[in-house]
C-alpha cells in the first residue's frame, strides 16, 4: 500500500510557509507533502481549490488543516476521491451550517474580534487582518517578538465572507477518520471550542500547551500527529 500524500492547508492571516518545519519533519520520514496556497476568499471557492489540488495527487491523501483550513478540508474532502483521513491542527471542524466565526465565539476566551482586527474594503468586500500590535497575543504568544513581528507584517488578509460562511452539506468528518490537535493556549480559537469540535467529530485528540501558531512553535508535535494519521491509513 502506498504512503498517503499529506496535503497541508493553512488558515487565515498566514500562508503555506507556516508549515515549513512540519514539512521538513514529514519529508525526513519519506512522506510526500503538498502545501496548498489557500486563496482565503470564501469557504466554497477555497474548498473547491483545495479539492482540485488534492485531486491532482496520485494515490491516497491525508488532508491537514490549520484554523480556517480545517473548515476547508471538512468541505473539500467530500470531493477528493483519494481522501483517507483528516487532521485538524488548532482548527475548525464545522458541522452543517456552522461558520468559523460562530465556532470561534461559541466559548469564551477568543481575543480575535473588533478590537484586534483591521478591516480593509477590497472590491467592495471587507477583508480582515490582525492589528500588528495585537498579533503576538492573539496568534502566536509562545513565539518570540522578533518572529511575530515578521509574521504580523507578512500575514495574508482573509475575506470576512470566508469566516462567516456556513458549511454546505455534510461534514467530511462524518465519513472519514480524523485526528485533532488542541492548542491549550490558543487565543484565536479557544481550547474549549477545539475540544467541543473534536469530541463531536470523534477525533483522536492530542493536547499541547501552545498558541494558535502551533505549527510554527511546536512543529514536532504537529508532525507526529500527522504521521499517526498517515500510518493508520497508509
Amino acid at each position: 500500500m502506498s504512503t498517503p500524500t499529506v496535503v497541508l492547508v493553512h488558515g487565515a492571516f498566514a500562508d503555506s510557509s507556516s508549515w515549513t518545519d512540519v514539512v521538513r519533519r514529514l519529508q525526513a520520514e519519506d512522506v510526500p507533502v503538498v502545501a496548498v496556497a489557500n486563496p482565503l476568499r470564501g469557504l466554497e471557492p477555497d474548498a473547491r481549490y483545495v479539492a482540485s489540488v488534492a485531486n491532482g495527487v496520485e494515490g491516497p491523501v491525508v488532508l491537514v488543516g490549520h484554523s480556517y483550513g480545517g473548515a476547508l478540508i471538512t468541505r473539500a474532502a467530500r470531493d477528493v476521491a483519494g481522501a483517507r483521513a483528516l487532521v485538524y491542527v488548532a482548527a475548525f471542524q464545522p458541522d452543517t451550517g456552522e461558520s468559523a466565526l460562530e465556532l470561534a465565539n461559541r466559548f469564551p476566551g477568543a481575543k480575535l474580534g473588533p478590537d484586534t482586527l483591521d478591516v480593509l474594503v477590497h472590491e467592495g468586500a471587507p477583508e480582515l487582518s490582525i492589528k500588528p500590535g495585537d498579533f503576538r497575543e492573539v496568534f502566536a504568544a509562545d513565539l518570540p517578538e522578533s518572529a511575530t513581528s515578521v509574521l504580523a507584517a507578512t500575514q495574508r488578509p482573509v475575506a470576512e465572507a470566508a469566516l462567516a460562511g456556513g458549511l454546505d452539506g455534510e461534514p467530511a468528518w462524518r465519513s472519514l477518520p480524523s485526528w485533532a490537535l488542541v492548542a491549550n493556549q490558543d487565543n484565536a480559537i479557544p481550547a474549549a471550542s477545539q475540544e467541543f469540535m473534536a469530541e463531536r467529530a470523534g477525533s483522536t485528540t492530542t493536547r499541547v500547551d501552545a498558541s494558535h501558531a502551533v505549527a510554527v512553535s511546536r512543529p514536532e508535535v504537529v508532525a507526529e500527529l500527522v504521521l499517526a494519521a498517515v500510518r493508520a491509513t497508509g
